[in-house]
């Protein structure tokens, strides 16, 4: 007979009352249990102390009758006479013993006596039969303390979030996938044929417990030297997720076995299978065949094809480790095992194995999400909780450009792998800012999996001459023009002596030159003629939040800033109003067709004095084309922007501005450590430069190169990643020297030899070892041809051999290397491919 639900009343209290007799039957198992185990023992004792008397009175007669033997007949002056024999010795009467029976305590003194005779039997006995008592008494206290059926209530695990890229591709996920219970009338068949067929092939024949299943298990977990098969029915796994932890003791797998048989006595087949499938782990964050459905395929369980229920069927047994987001090759061939399962139990036919075999399985979300994102989307999730507190899973279409977050890791991780332990530099940071405020790129420090703190949004540090831009819109205010001229001299406002980087004066300068050449003493006559008031409210209109002294110094920057806030204060000036608000949430769905949010236009703030704006924006230029920003500079881009240098060059800052967006950078150390003299226009302005003078392709449309199939062979393939974008078109061969063709061997994955003659790849810095050896496998007898003099350009079936190479990992980028190698190896550096993985 089924049981009810326990979502009913009726099927909650009988639950309830289910327990509470189960409670009862194990208390009074236990006890009349304990008292027969107190009967046996008290009986054992008293036994074993009768015949240990018996056994010394008849050690004292024994002992008596020799020393009779033996004893000496004297002589009456007392020497010894002679030995009397034993045939001498006077006859004993004794009275005669009726035949004990068997049950007597002569019977046993007897069996303990030919025991006693035969230790080694003795011991034997011991041996077996304390094991078994042991044993009993274990399994006894298993069961009293069994708990109830259902104890185990999962923890309420965070939502599950699905995010798309601002082109709507989705690339990450985070937190715990529910999905839909399902039912008796909605479970796939294909999906329990292939769960049954890989997990309990007697499941509908066996009582709960399969003792053949775990003596085959047993056999082959000995013959194959470790655990290669489980011996847990399907009925046990139920149990087990849902009465019991995970700790592995023989008292969980006692308790496992009478909760199990406890499950069968009140539940259907079908109902344990709908159960079990309900509350598995399947990895990734997904607890039940609905959700990992939805998680690995974007669709329910009722829609999975027969491959796709195989994958997730075969998930069960490890999902952590075959999880295909993480590992597709191990989950696809797990999967090609349940469908050889599914036609040995006769679910399927051979002909329907091959054909699932042979149909492509793409993932709904892609392999795990790139680490650098993961700054950005700690942020999101943040912004995310504060939109909406609707449960269920959500789908959330962010701001982030997914080629310009990766061109931006590549591109601070290059220029810090490049010259940071030179010039003493830590970290880094950047943020991308769309004039209107949206969050296109986020990178919060070197390396997230070291450490998740977000120099971007939450470190707080000396903004130095990059505050000097609110002292100047102050003035500007105030009626000052770029063209008004101050005098660079020794300054003293109070005790404060402000001293120029350089501690030389030039004399009567213009403030564009002044704002340019970031000259201290101007900037601070400057702030002292505006007051320090009119500087601090011209900051806040912008959008800094932190907390601002009254204090002179704040002209120079004295103040601790973060990267974000004074990213939107520059942007500020390029908007219709300030202040500018960064946003990463464009729109956040729910389960119901209605977006649970929707980005409105934004409303702009109150608009910037147009001449004002006009003289700041002249200024900010000035500083990148004759000023301390010079290394910003980029050919074909109208750019503006700020140095900024800390006290003991502690921090670096620049923050520059295009038509399309604005880019701020921070260089520093986390244990704020001087660097080596590294100022706002040296390695941020450089990082500046690098990442727009790239970023113009992307924002034209041409999109960064796609993965090759050289990743395959160079990275282990571990999941089937999104639709890539379109490559970058080919690079020219030059035509210089003569033509090289044939099937290579590799040196390293730089260098190649082709028919005797060594092939040095132009720009690539080869790497030996593993990379080489798997090159050497990806290249093996097909033809390569390369052109060039001392270096050359190759070509493998059209494409360029070089850029295949640096894109999966395989090996470096010179410094001089052509833009789309560089651009190549920056992809690398984000995705963790090849030479550029970190240690898990």
């Amino acid at each position: 007979m089924t049981a009810q639900g326990p979502d009913s009343p009726d099927g909650a209290g009988r639950d309830r009352n289910d327990a509470q007799d189960a409670a009862r039957e194990a208390a009074r198992t236990a006890g009349l249990l304990a008292r027969q185990l107190g009967r046996l023992a008290g009986s054992a004792g008293r036994s074993l102390w009768r015949q240990s008397r018996d056994a010394a009175r008849k050690a004292g007669t024994a002992a008596g009758s020799a020393a009779d033997a033996a004893a000496p007949i004297f002589r009456r002056d007392g020497s010894p006479a002679r030995t009397r024999a034993p045939e001498e010795m006077p006859a004993r009467r004794q009275a005669p013993t009726p035949a004990p029976d068997s049950g007597s305590p002569a019977a046993r003194s007897g069996l303990i006596g030919r025991l006693r005779r035969r230790p080694l039997i003795a011991v034997a006995l011991v041996a077996l039969l304390l094991p078994i008592a042991v044993l009993a008494a274990y399994v006894l206290a298993a069961f009293a303390t069994l708990p109830p059926l259902g104890g185990v209530v999962p923890e309420a695990g965070q939502r599950a979030l699905v995010v798309e890229a601002d082109d709507g591709r989705t690339f990450a996920t985070r937190g715990v996938f529910q999905g839909e219970k399902l039912t008796e009338k909605t479970l796939p068949p294909r999906l329990a044929e292939a769960i049954v067929a890989i997990e309990d092939r007697r499941f509908y024949s066996h009582w709960g417990i399969d003792l053949r299943g775990l003596m085959r298990a047993l056999w082959r977990n000995a013959a194959g030297g470790g655990v290669r098969e489980g011996g847990s029915t399907i009925t046990q796994q139920y149990a087990r997720l849902t009465s019991l932890n995970q700790e592995k003791t023989l008292r969980r797998k006692i308790q496992e076995a009478f909760l199990a048989l406890r499950l069968e006595s009140t539940m259907s087949k079908p109902e344990i299978l709908v159960g079990y499938l309900n509350t598995a782990y399947f990895g990734a964050g997904a607890y039940g065949a609905d959700a990992a459905a939805r998680r690995y395929f974007g669709h329910g369980a009722q829609g999975l094809t027969l491959p796709e229920a195989a994958m997730l069927a075969g998930l069960v047994r490890a999902p952590s480790q075959l999880a295909p987001t993480r590992n597709f090759g191990g989950a696809k061939e797990r999967a090609d095992l349940v469908l050889q399962a599914m036609v040995e139990t006769g679910a399927i036919s051979q002909a329907e194995a091959d054909k699932a075999r042979k149909e492509k399985l793409t993932l709904h979300t892609p392999s795990e999400t790139p680490p650098g994102a993961n700054y950005y989307l700690d942020a999101l999730q943040a912004d995310v909780r504060r939109l909406t507190q609707e449960p269920g899973d959500i789908t959330v279409r962010s701001t982030l450009n997914l080629d310009l977050q990766s061109l931006a890791e590549g591109v601070l991780a290059r220029r810090l792998d490049a010259e940071g332990a030179k010039k003493k530099v830590g970290q880094g940071a950047l943020v991308a800012l769309a004039p209107d405020g949206a969050v296109l790129a986020m990178v919060g420090g070197r390396d997230y999996e070291d450490s998740q703190f977000n120099r971007a949004t939450q470190a707080k540090r000396q903004a130095g001459s990059l505050f000097k831009l609110f002292v100047y819109l102050a003035a500007y205010q105030k009626g000052y023009f770029p063209d008004s001229v101050l005098v660079d001299r020794p300054t003293q406002i109070g005790e404060w002596e402000p001293q120029n980087s350089n501690n030389r004066f030039r004399g009567a300068l213009p403030l564009r030159s002044a704002f340019a050449l970031s000259v201290n003493t101007i900037a601070a006559q400057l702030g002292d003629e505006v007051g320090m008031p009119a500087v601090i409210a011209e900051a806040r209109r912008l959008g800094v939040q932190t907390e601002l002294p009254n204090v002179p110094s704040l002209a120079l920057g004295s103040a601790d800033v973060t990267l974000i806030d004074m990213t939107r204060a520059y942007a500020g000036v390029l908007g219709p109003g300030v202040p500018v608000e960064p946003y990463l949430v464009r729109a956040i769905k729910g389960g119901v067709p209605q977006p649970l949010y929707q980005r409105s236009p934004p409303k702009p703030g109150a608009a910037m004095d147009a001449q004002v704006q006009t003289m700041i924006l002249d200024s900010l230029q000035a500083v990148v084309d004759s000023g301390t920003g010079k290394a910003a500079r980029v050919s074909g881009v109208a750019v503006g922007g700020k140095t900024g240098t800390s006290q003991d060059f502690r921090d670096a800052w620049f923050v520059g501005l295009t038509p399309d967006m604005i880019v701020g950078v921070w260089v520093g150390n986390d244990d704020n450590a001087p660097m080596n003299k590294v100022t706002g226009g040296d390695i941020p302005a450089r990082v500046f430069h690098d990442f727009v003078e790239r970023a113009q392709k992307v924002l034209k449309g041409r999109k960064r190169p796609a993965p090759s199939a050289a990743r395959a062979e160079t990275v282990p393939a571990t999941a089937v990643a999104p639709a890539p974008a379109p490559p970058l078109p080919p690079a020219p061969i030059p035509n210089a020297g003569g033509e090289v063709r044939g099937v290579p061997e590799v040196v390293n994955t730089g260098t190649l030899s082709i028919r005797g003659r060594t092939v040095r790849l132009l720009g690539v810095v080869g790497e030996g070892g593993a990379l080489a050896r798997q090159l050497a496998r990806y290249l093996r007898r097909r033809e390569v041809v390369c052109s060039g003099e001392a270096e050359m350009r190759c070509r493998l079936d059209g494409d360029d051999l070089a850029a295949l190479i640096v894109t999966a990992g395989g090996a470096r980028a010179t410094e001089d290397a052509p833009p789309d190698l560089i651009e190549a190896e920056d992809q690398a550096r984000a995705e963790r491919a090849g030479l550029w993985q970190r240690e898990r």
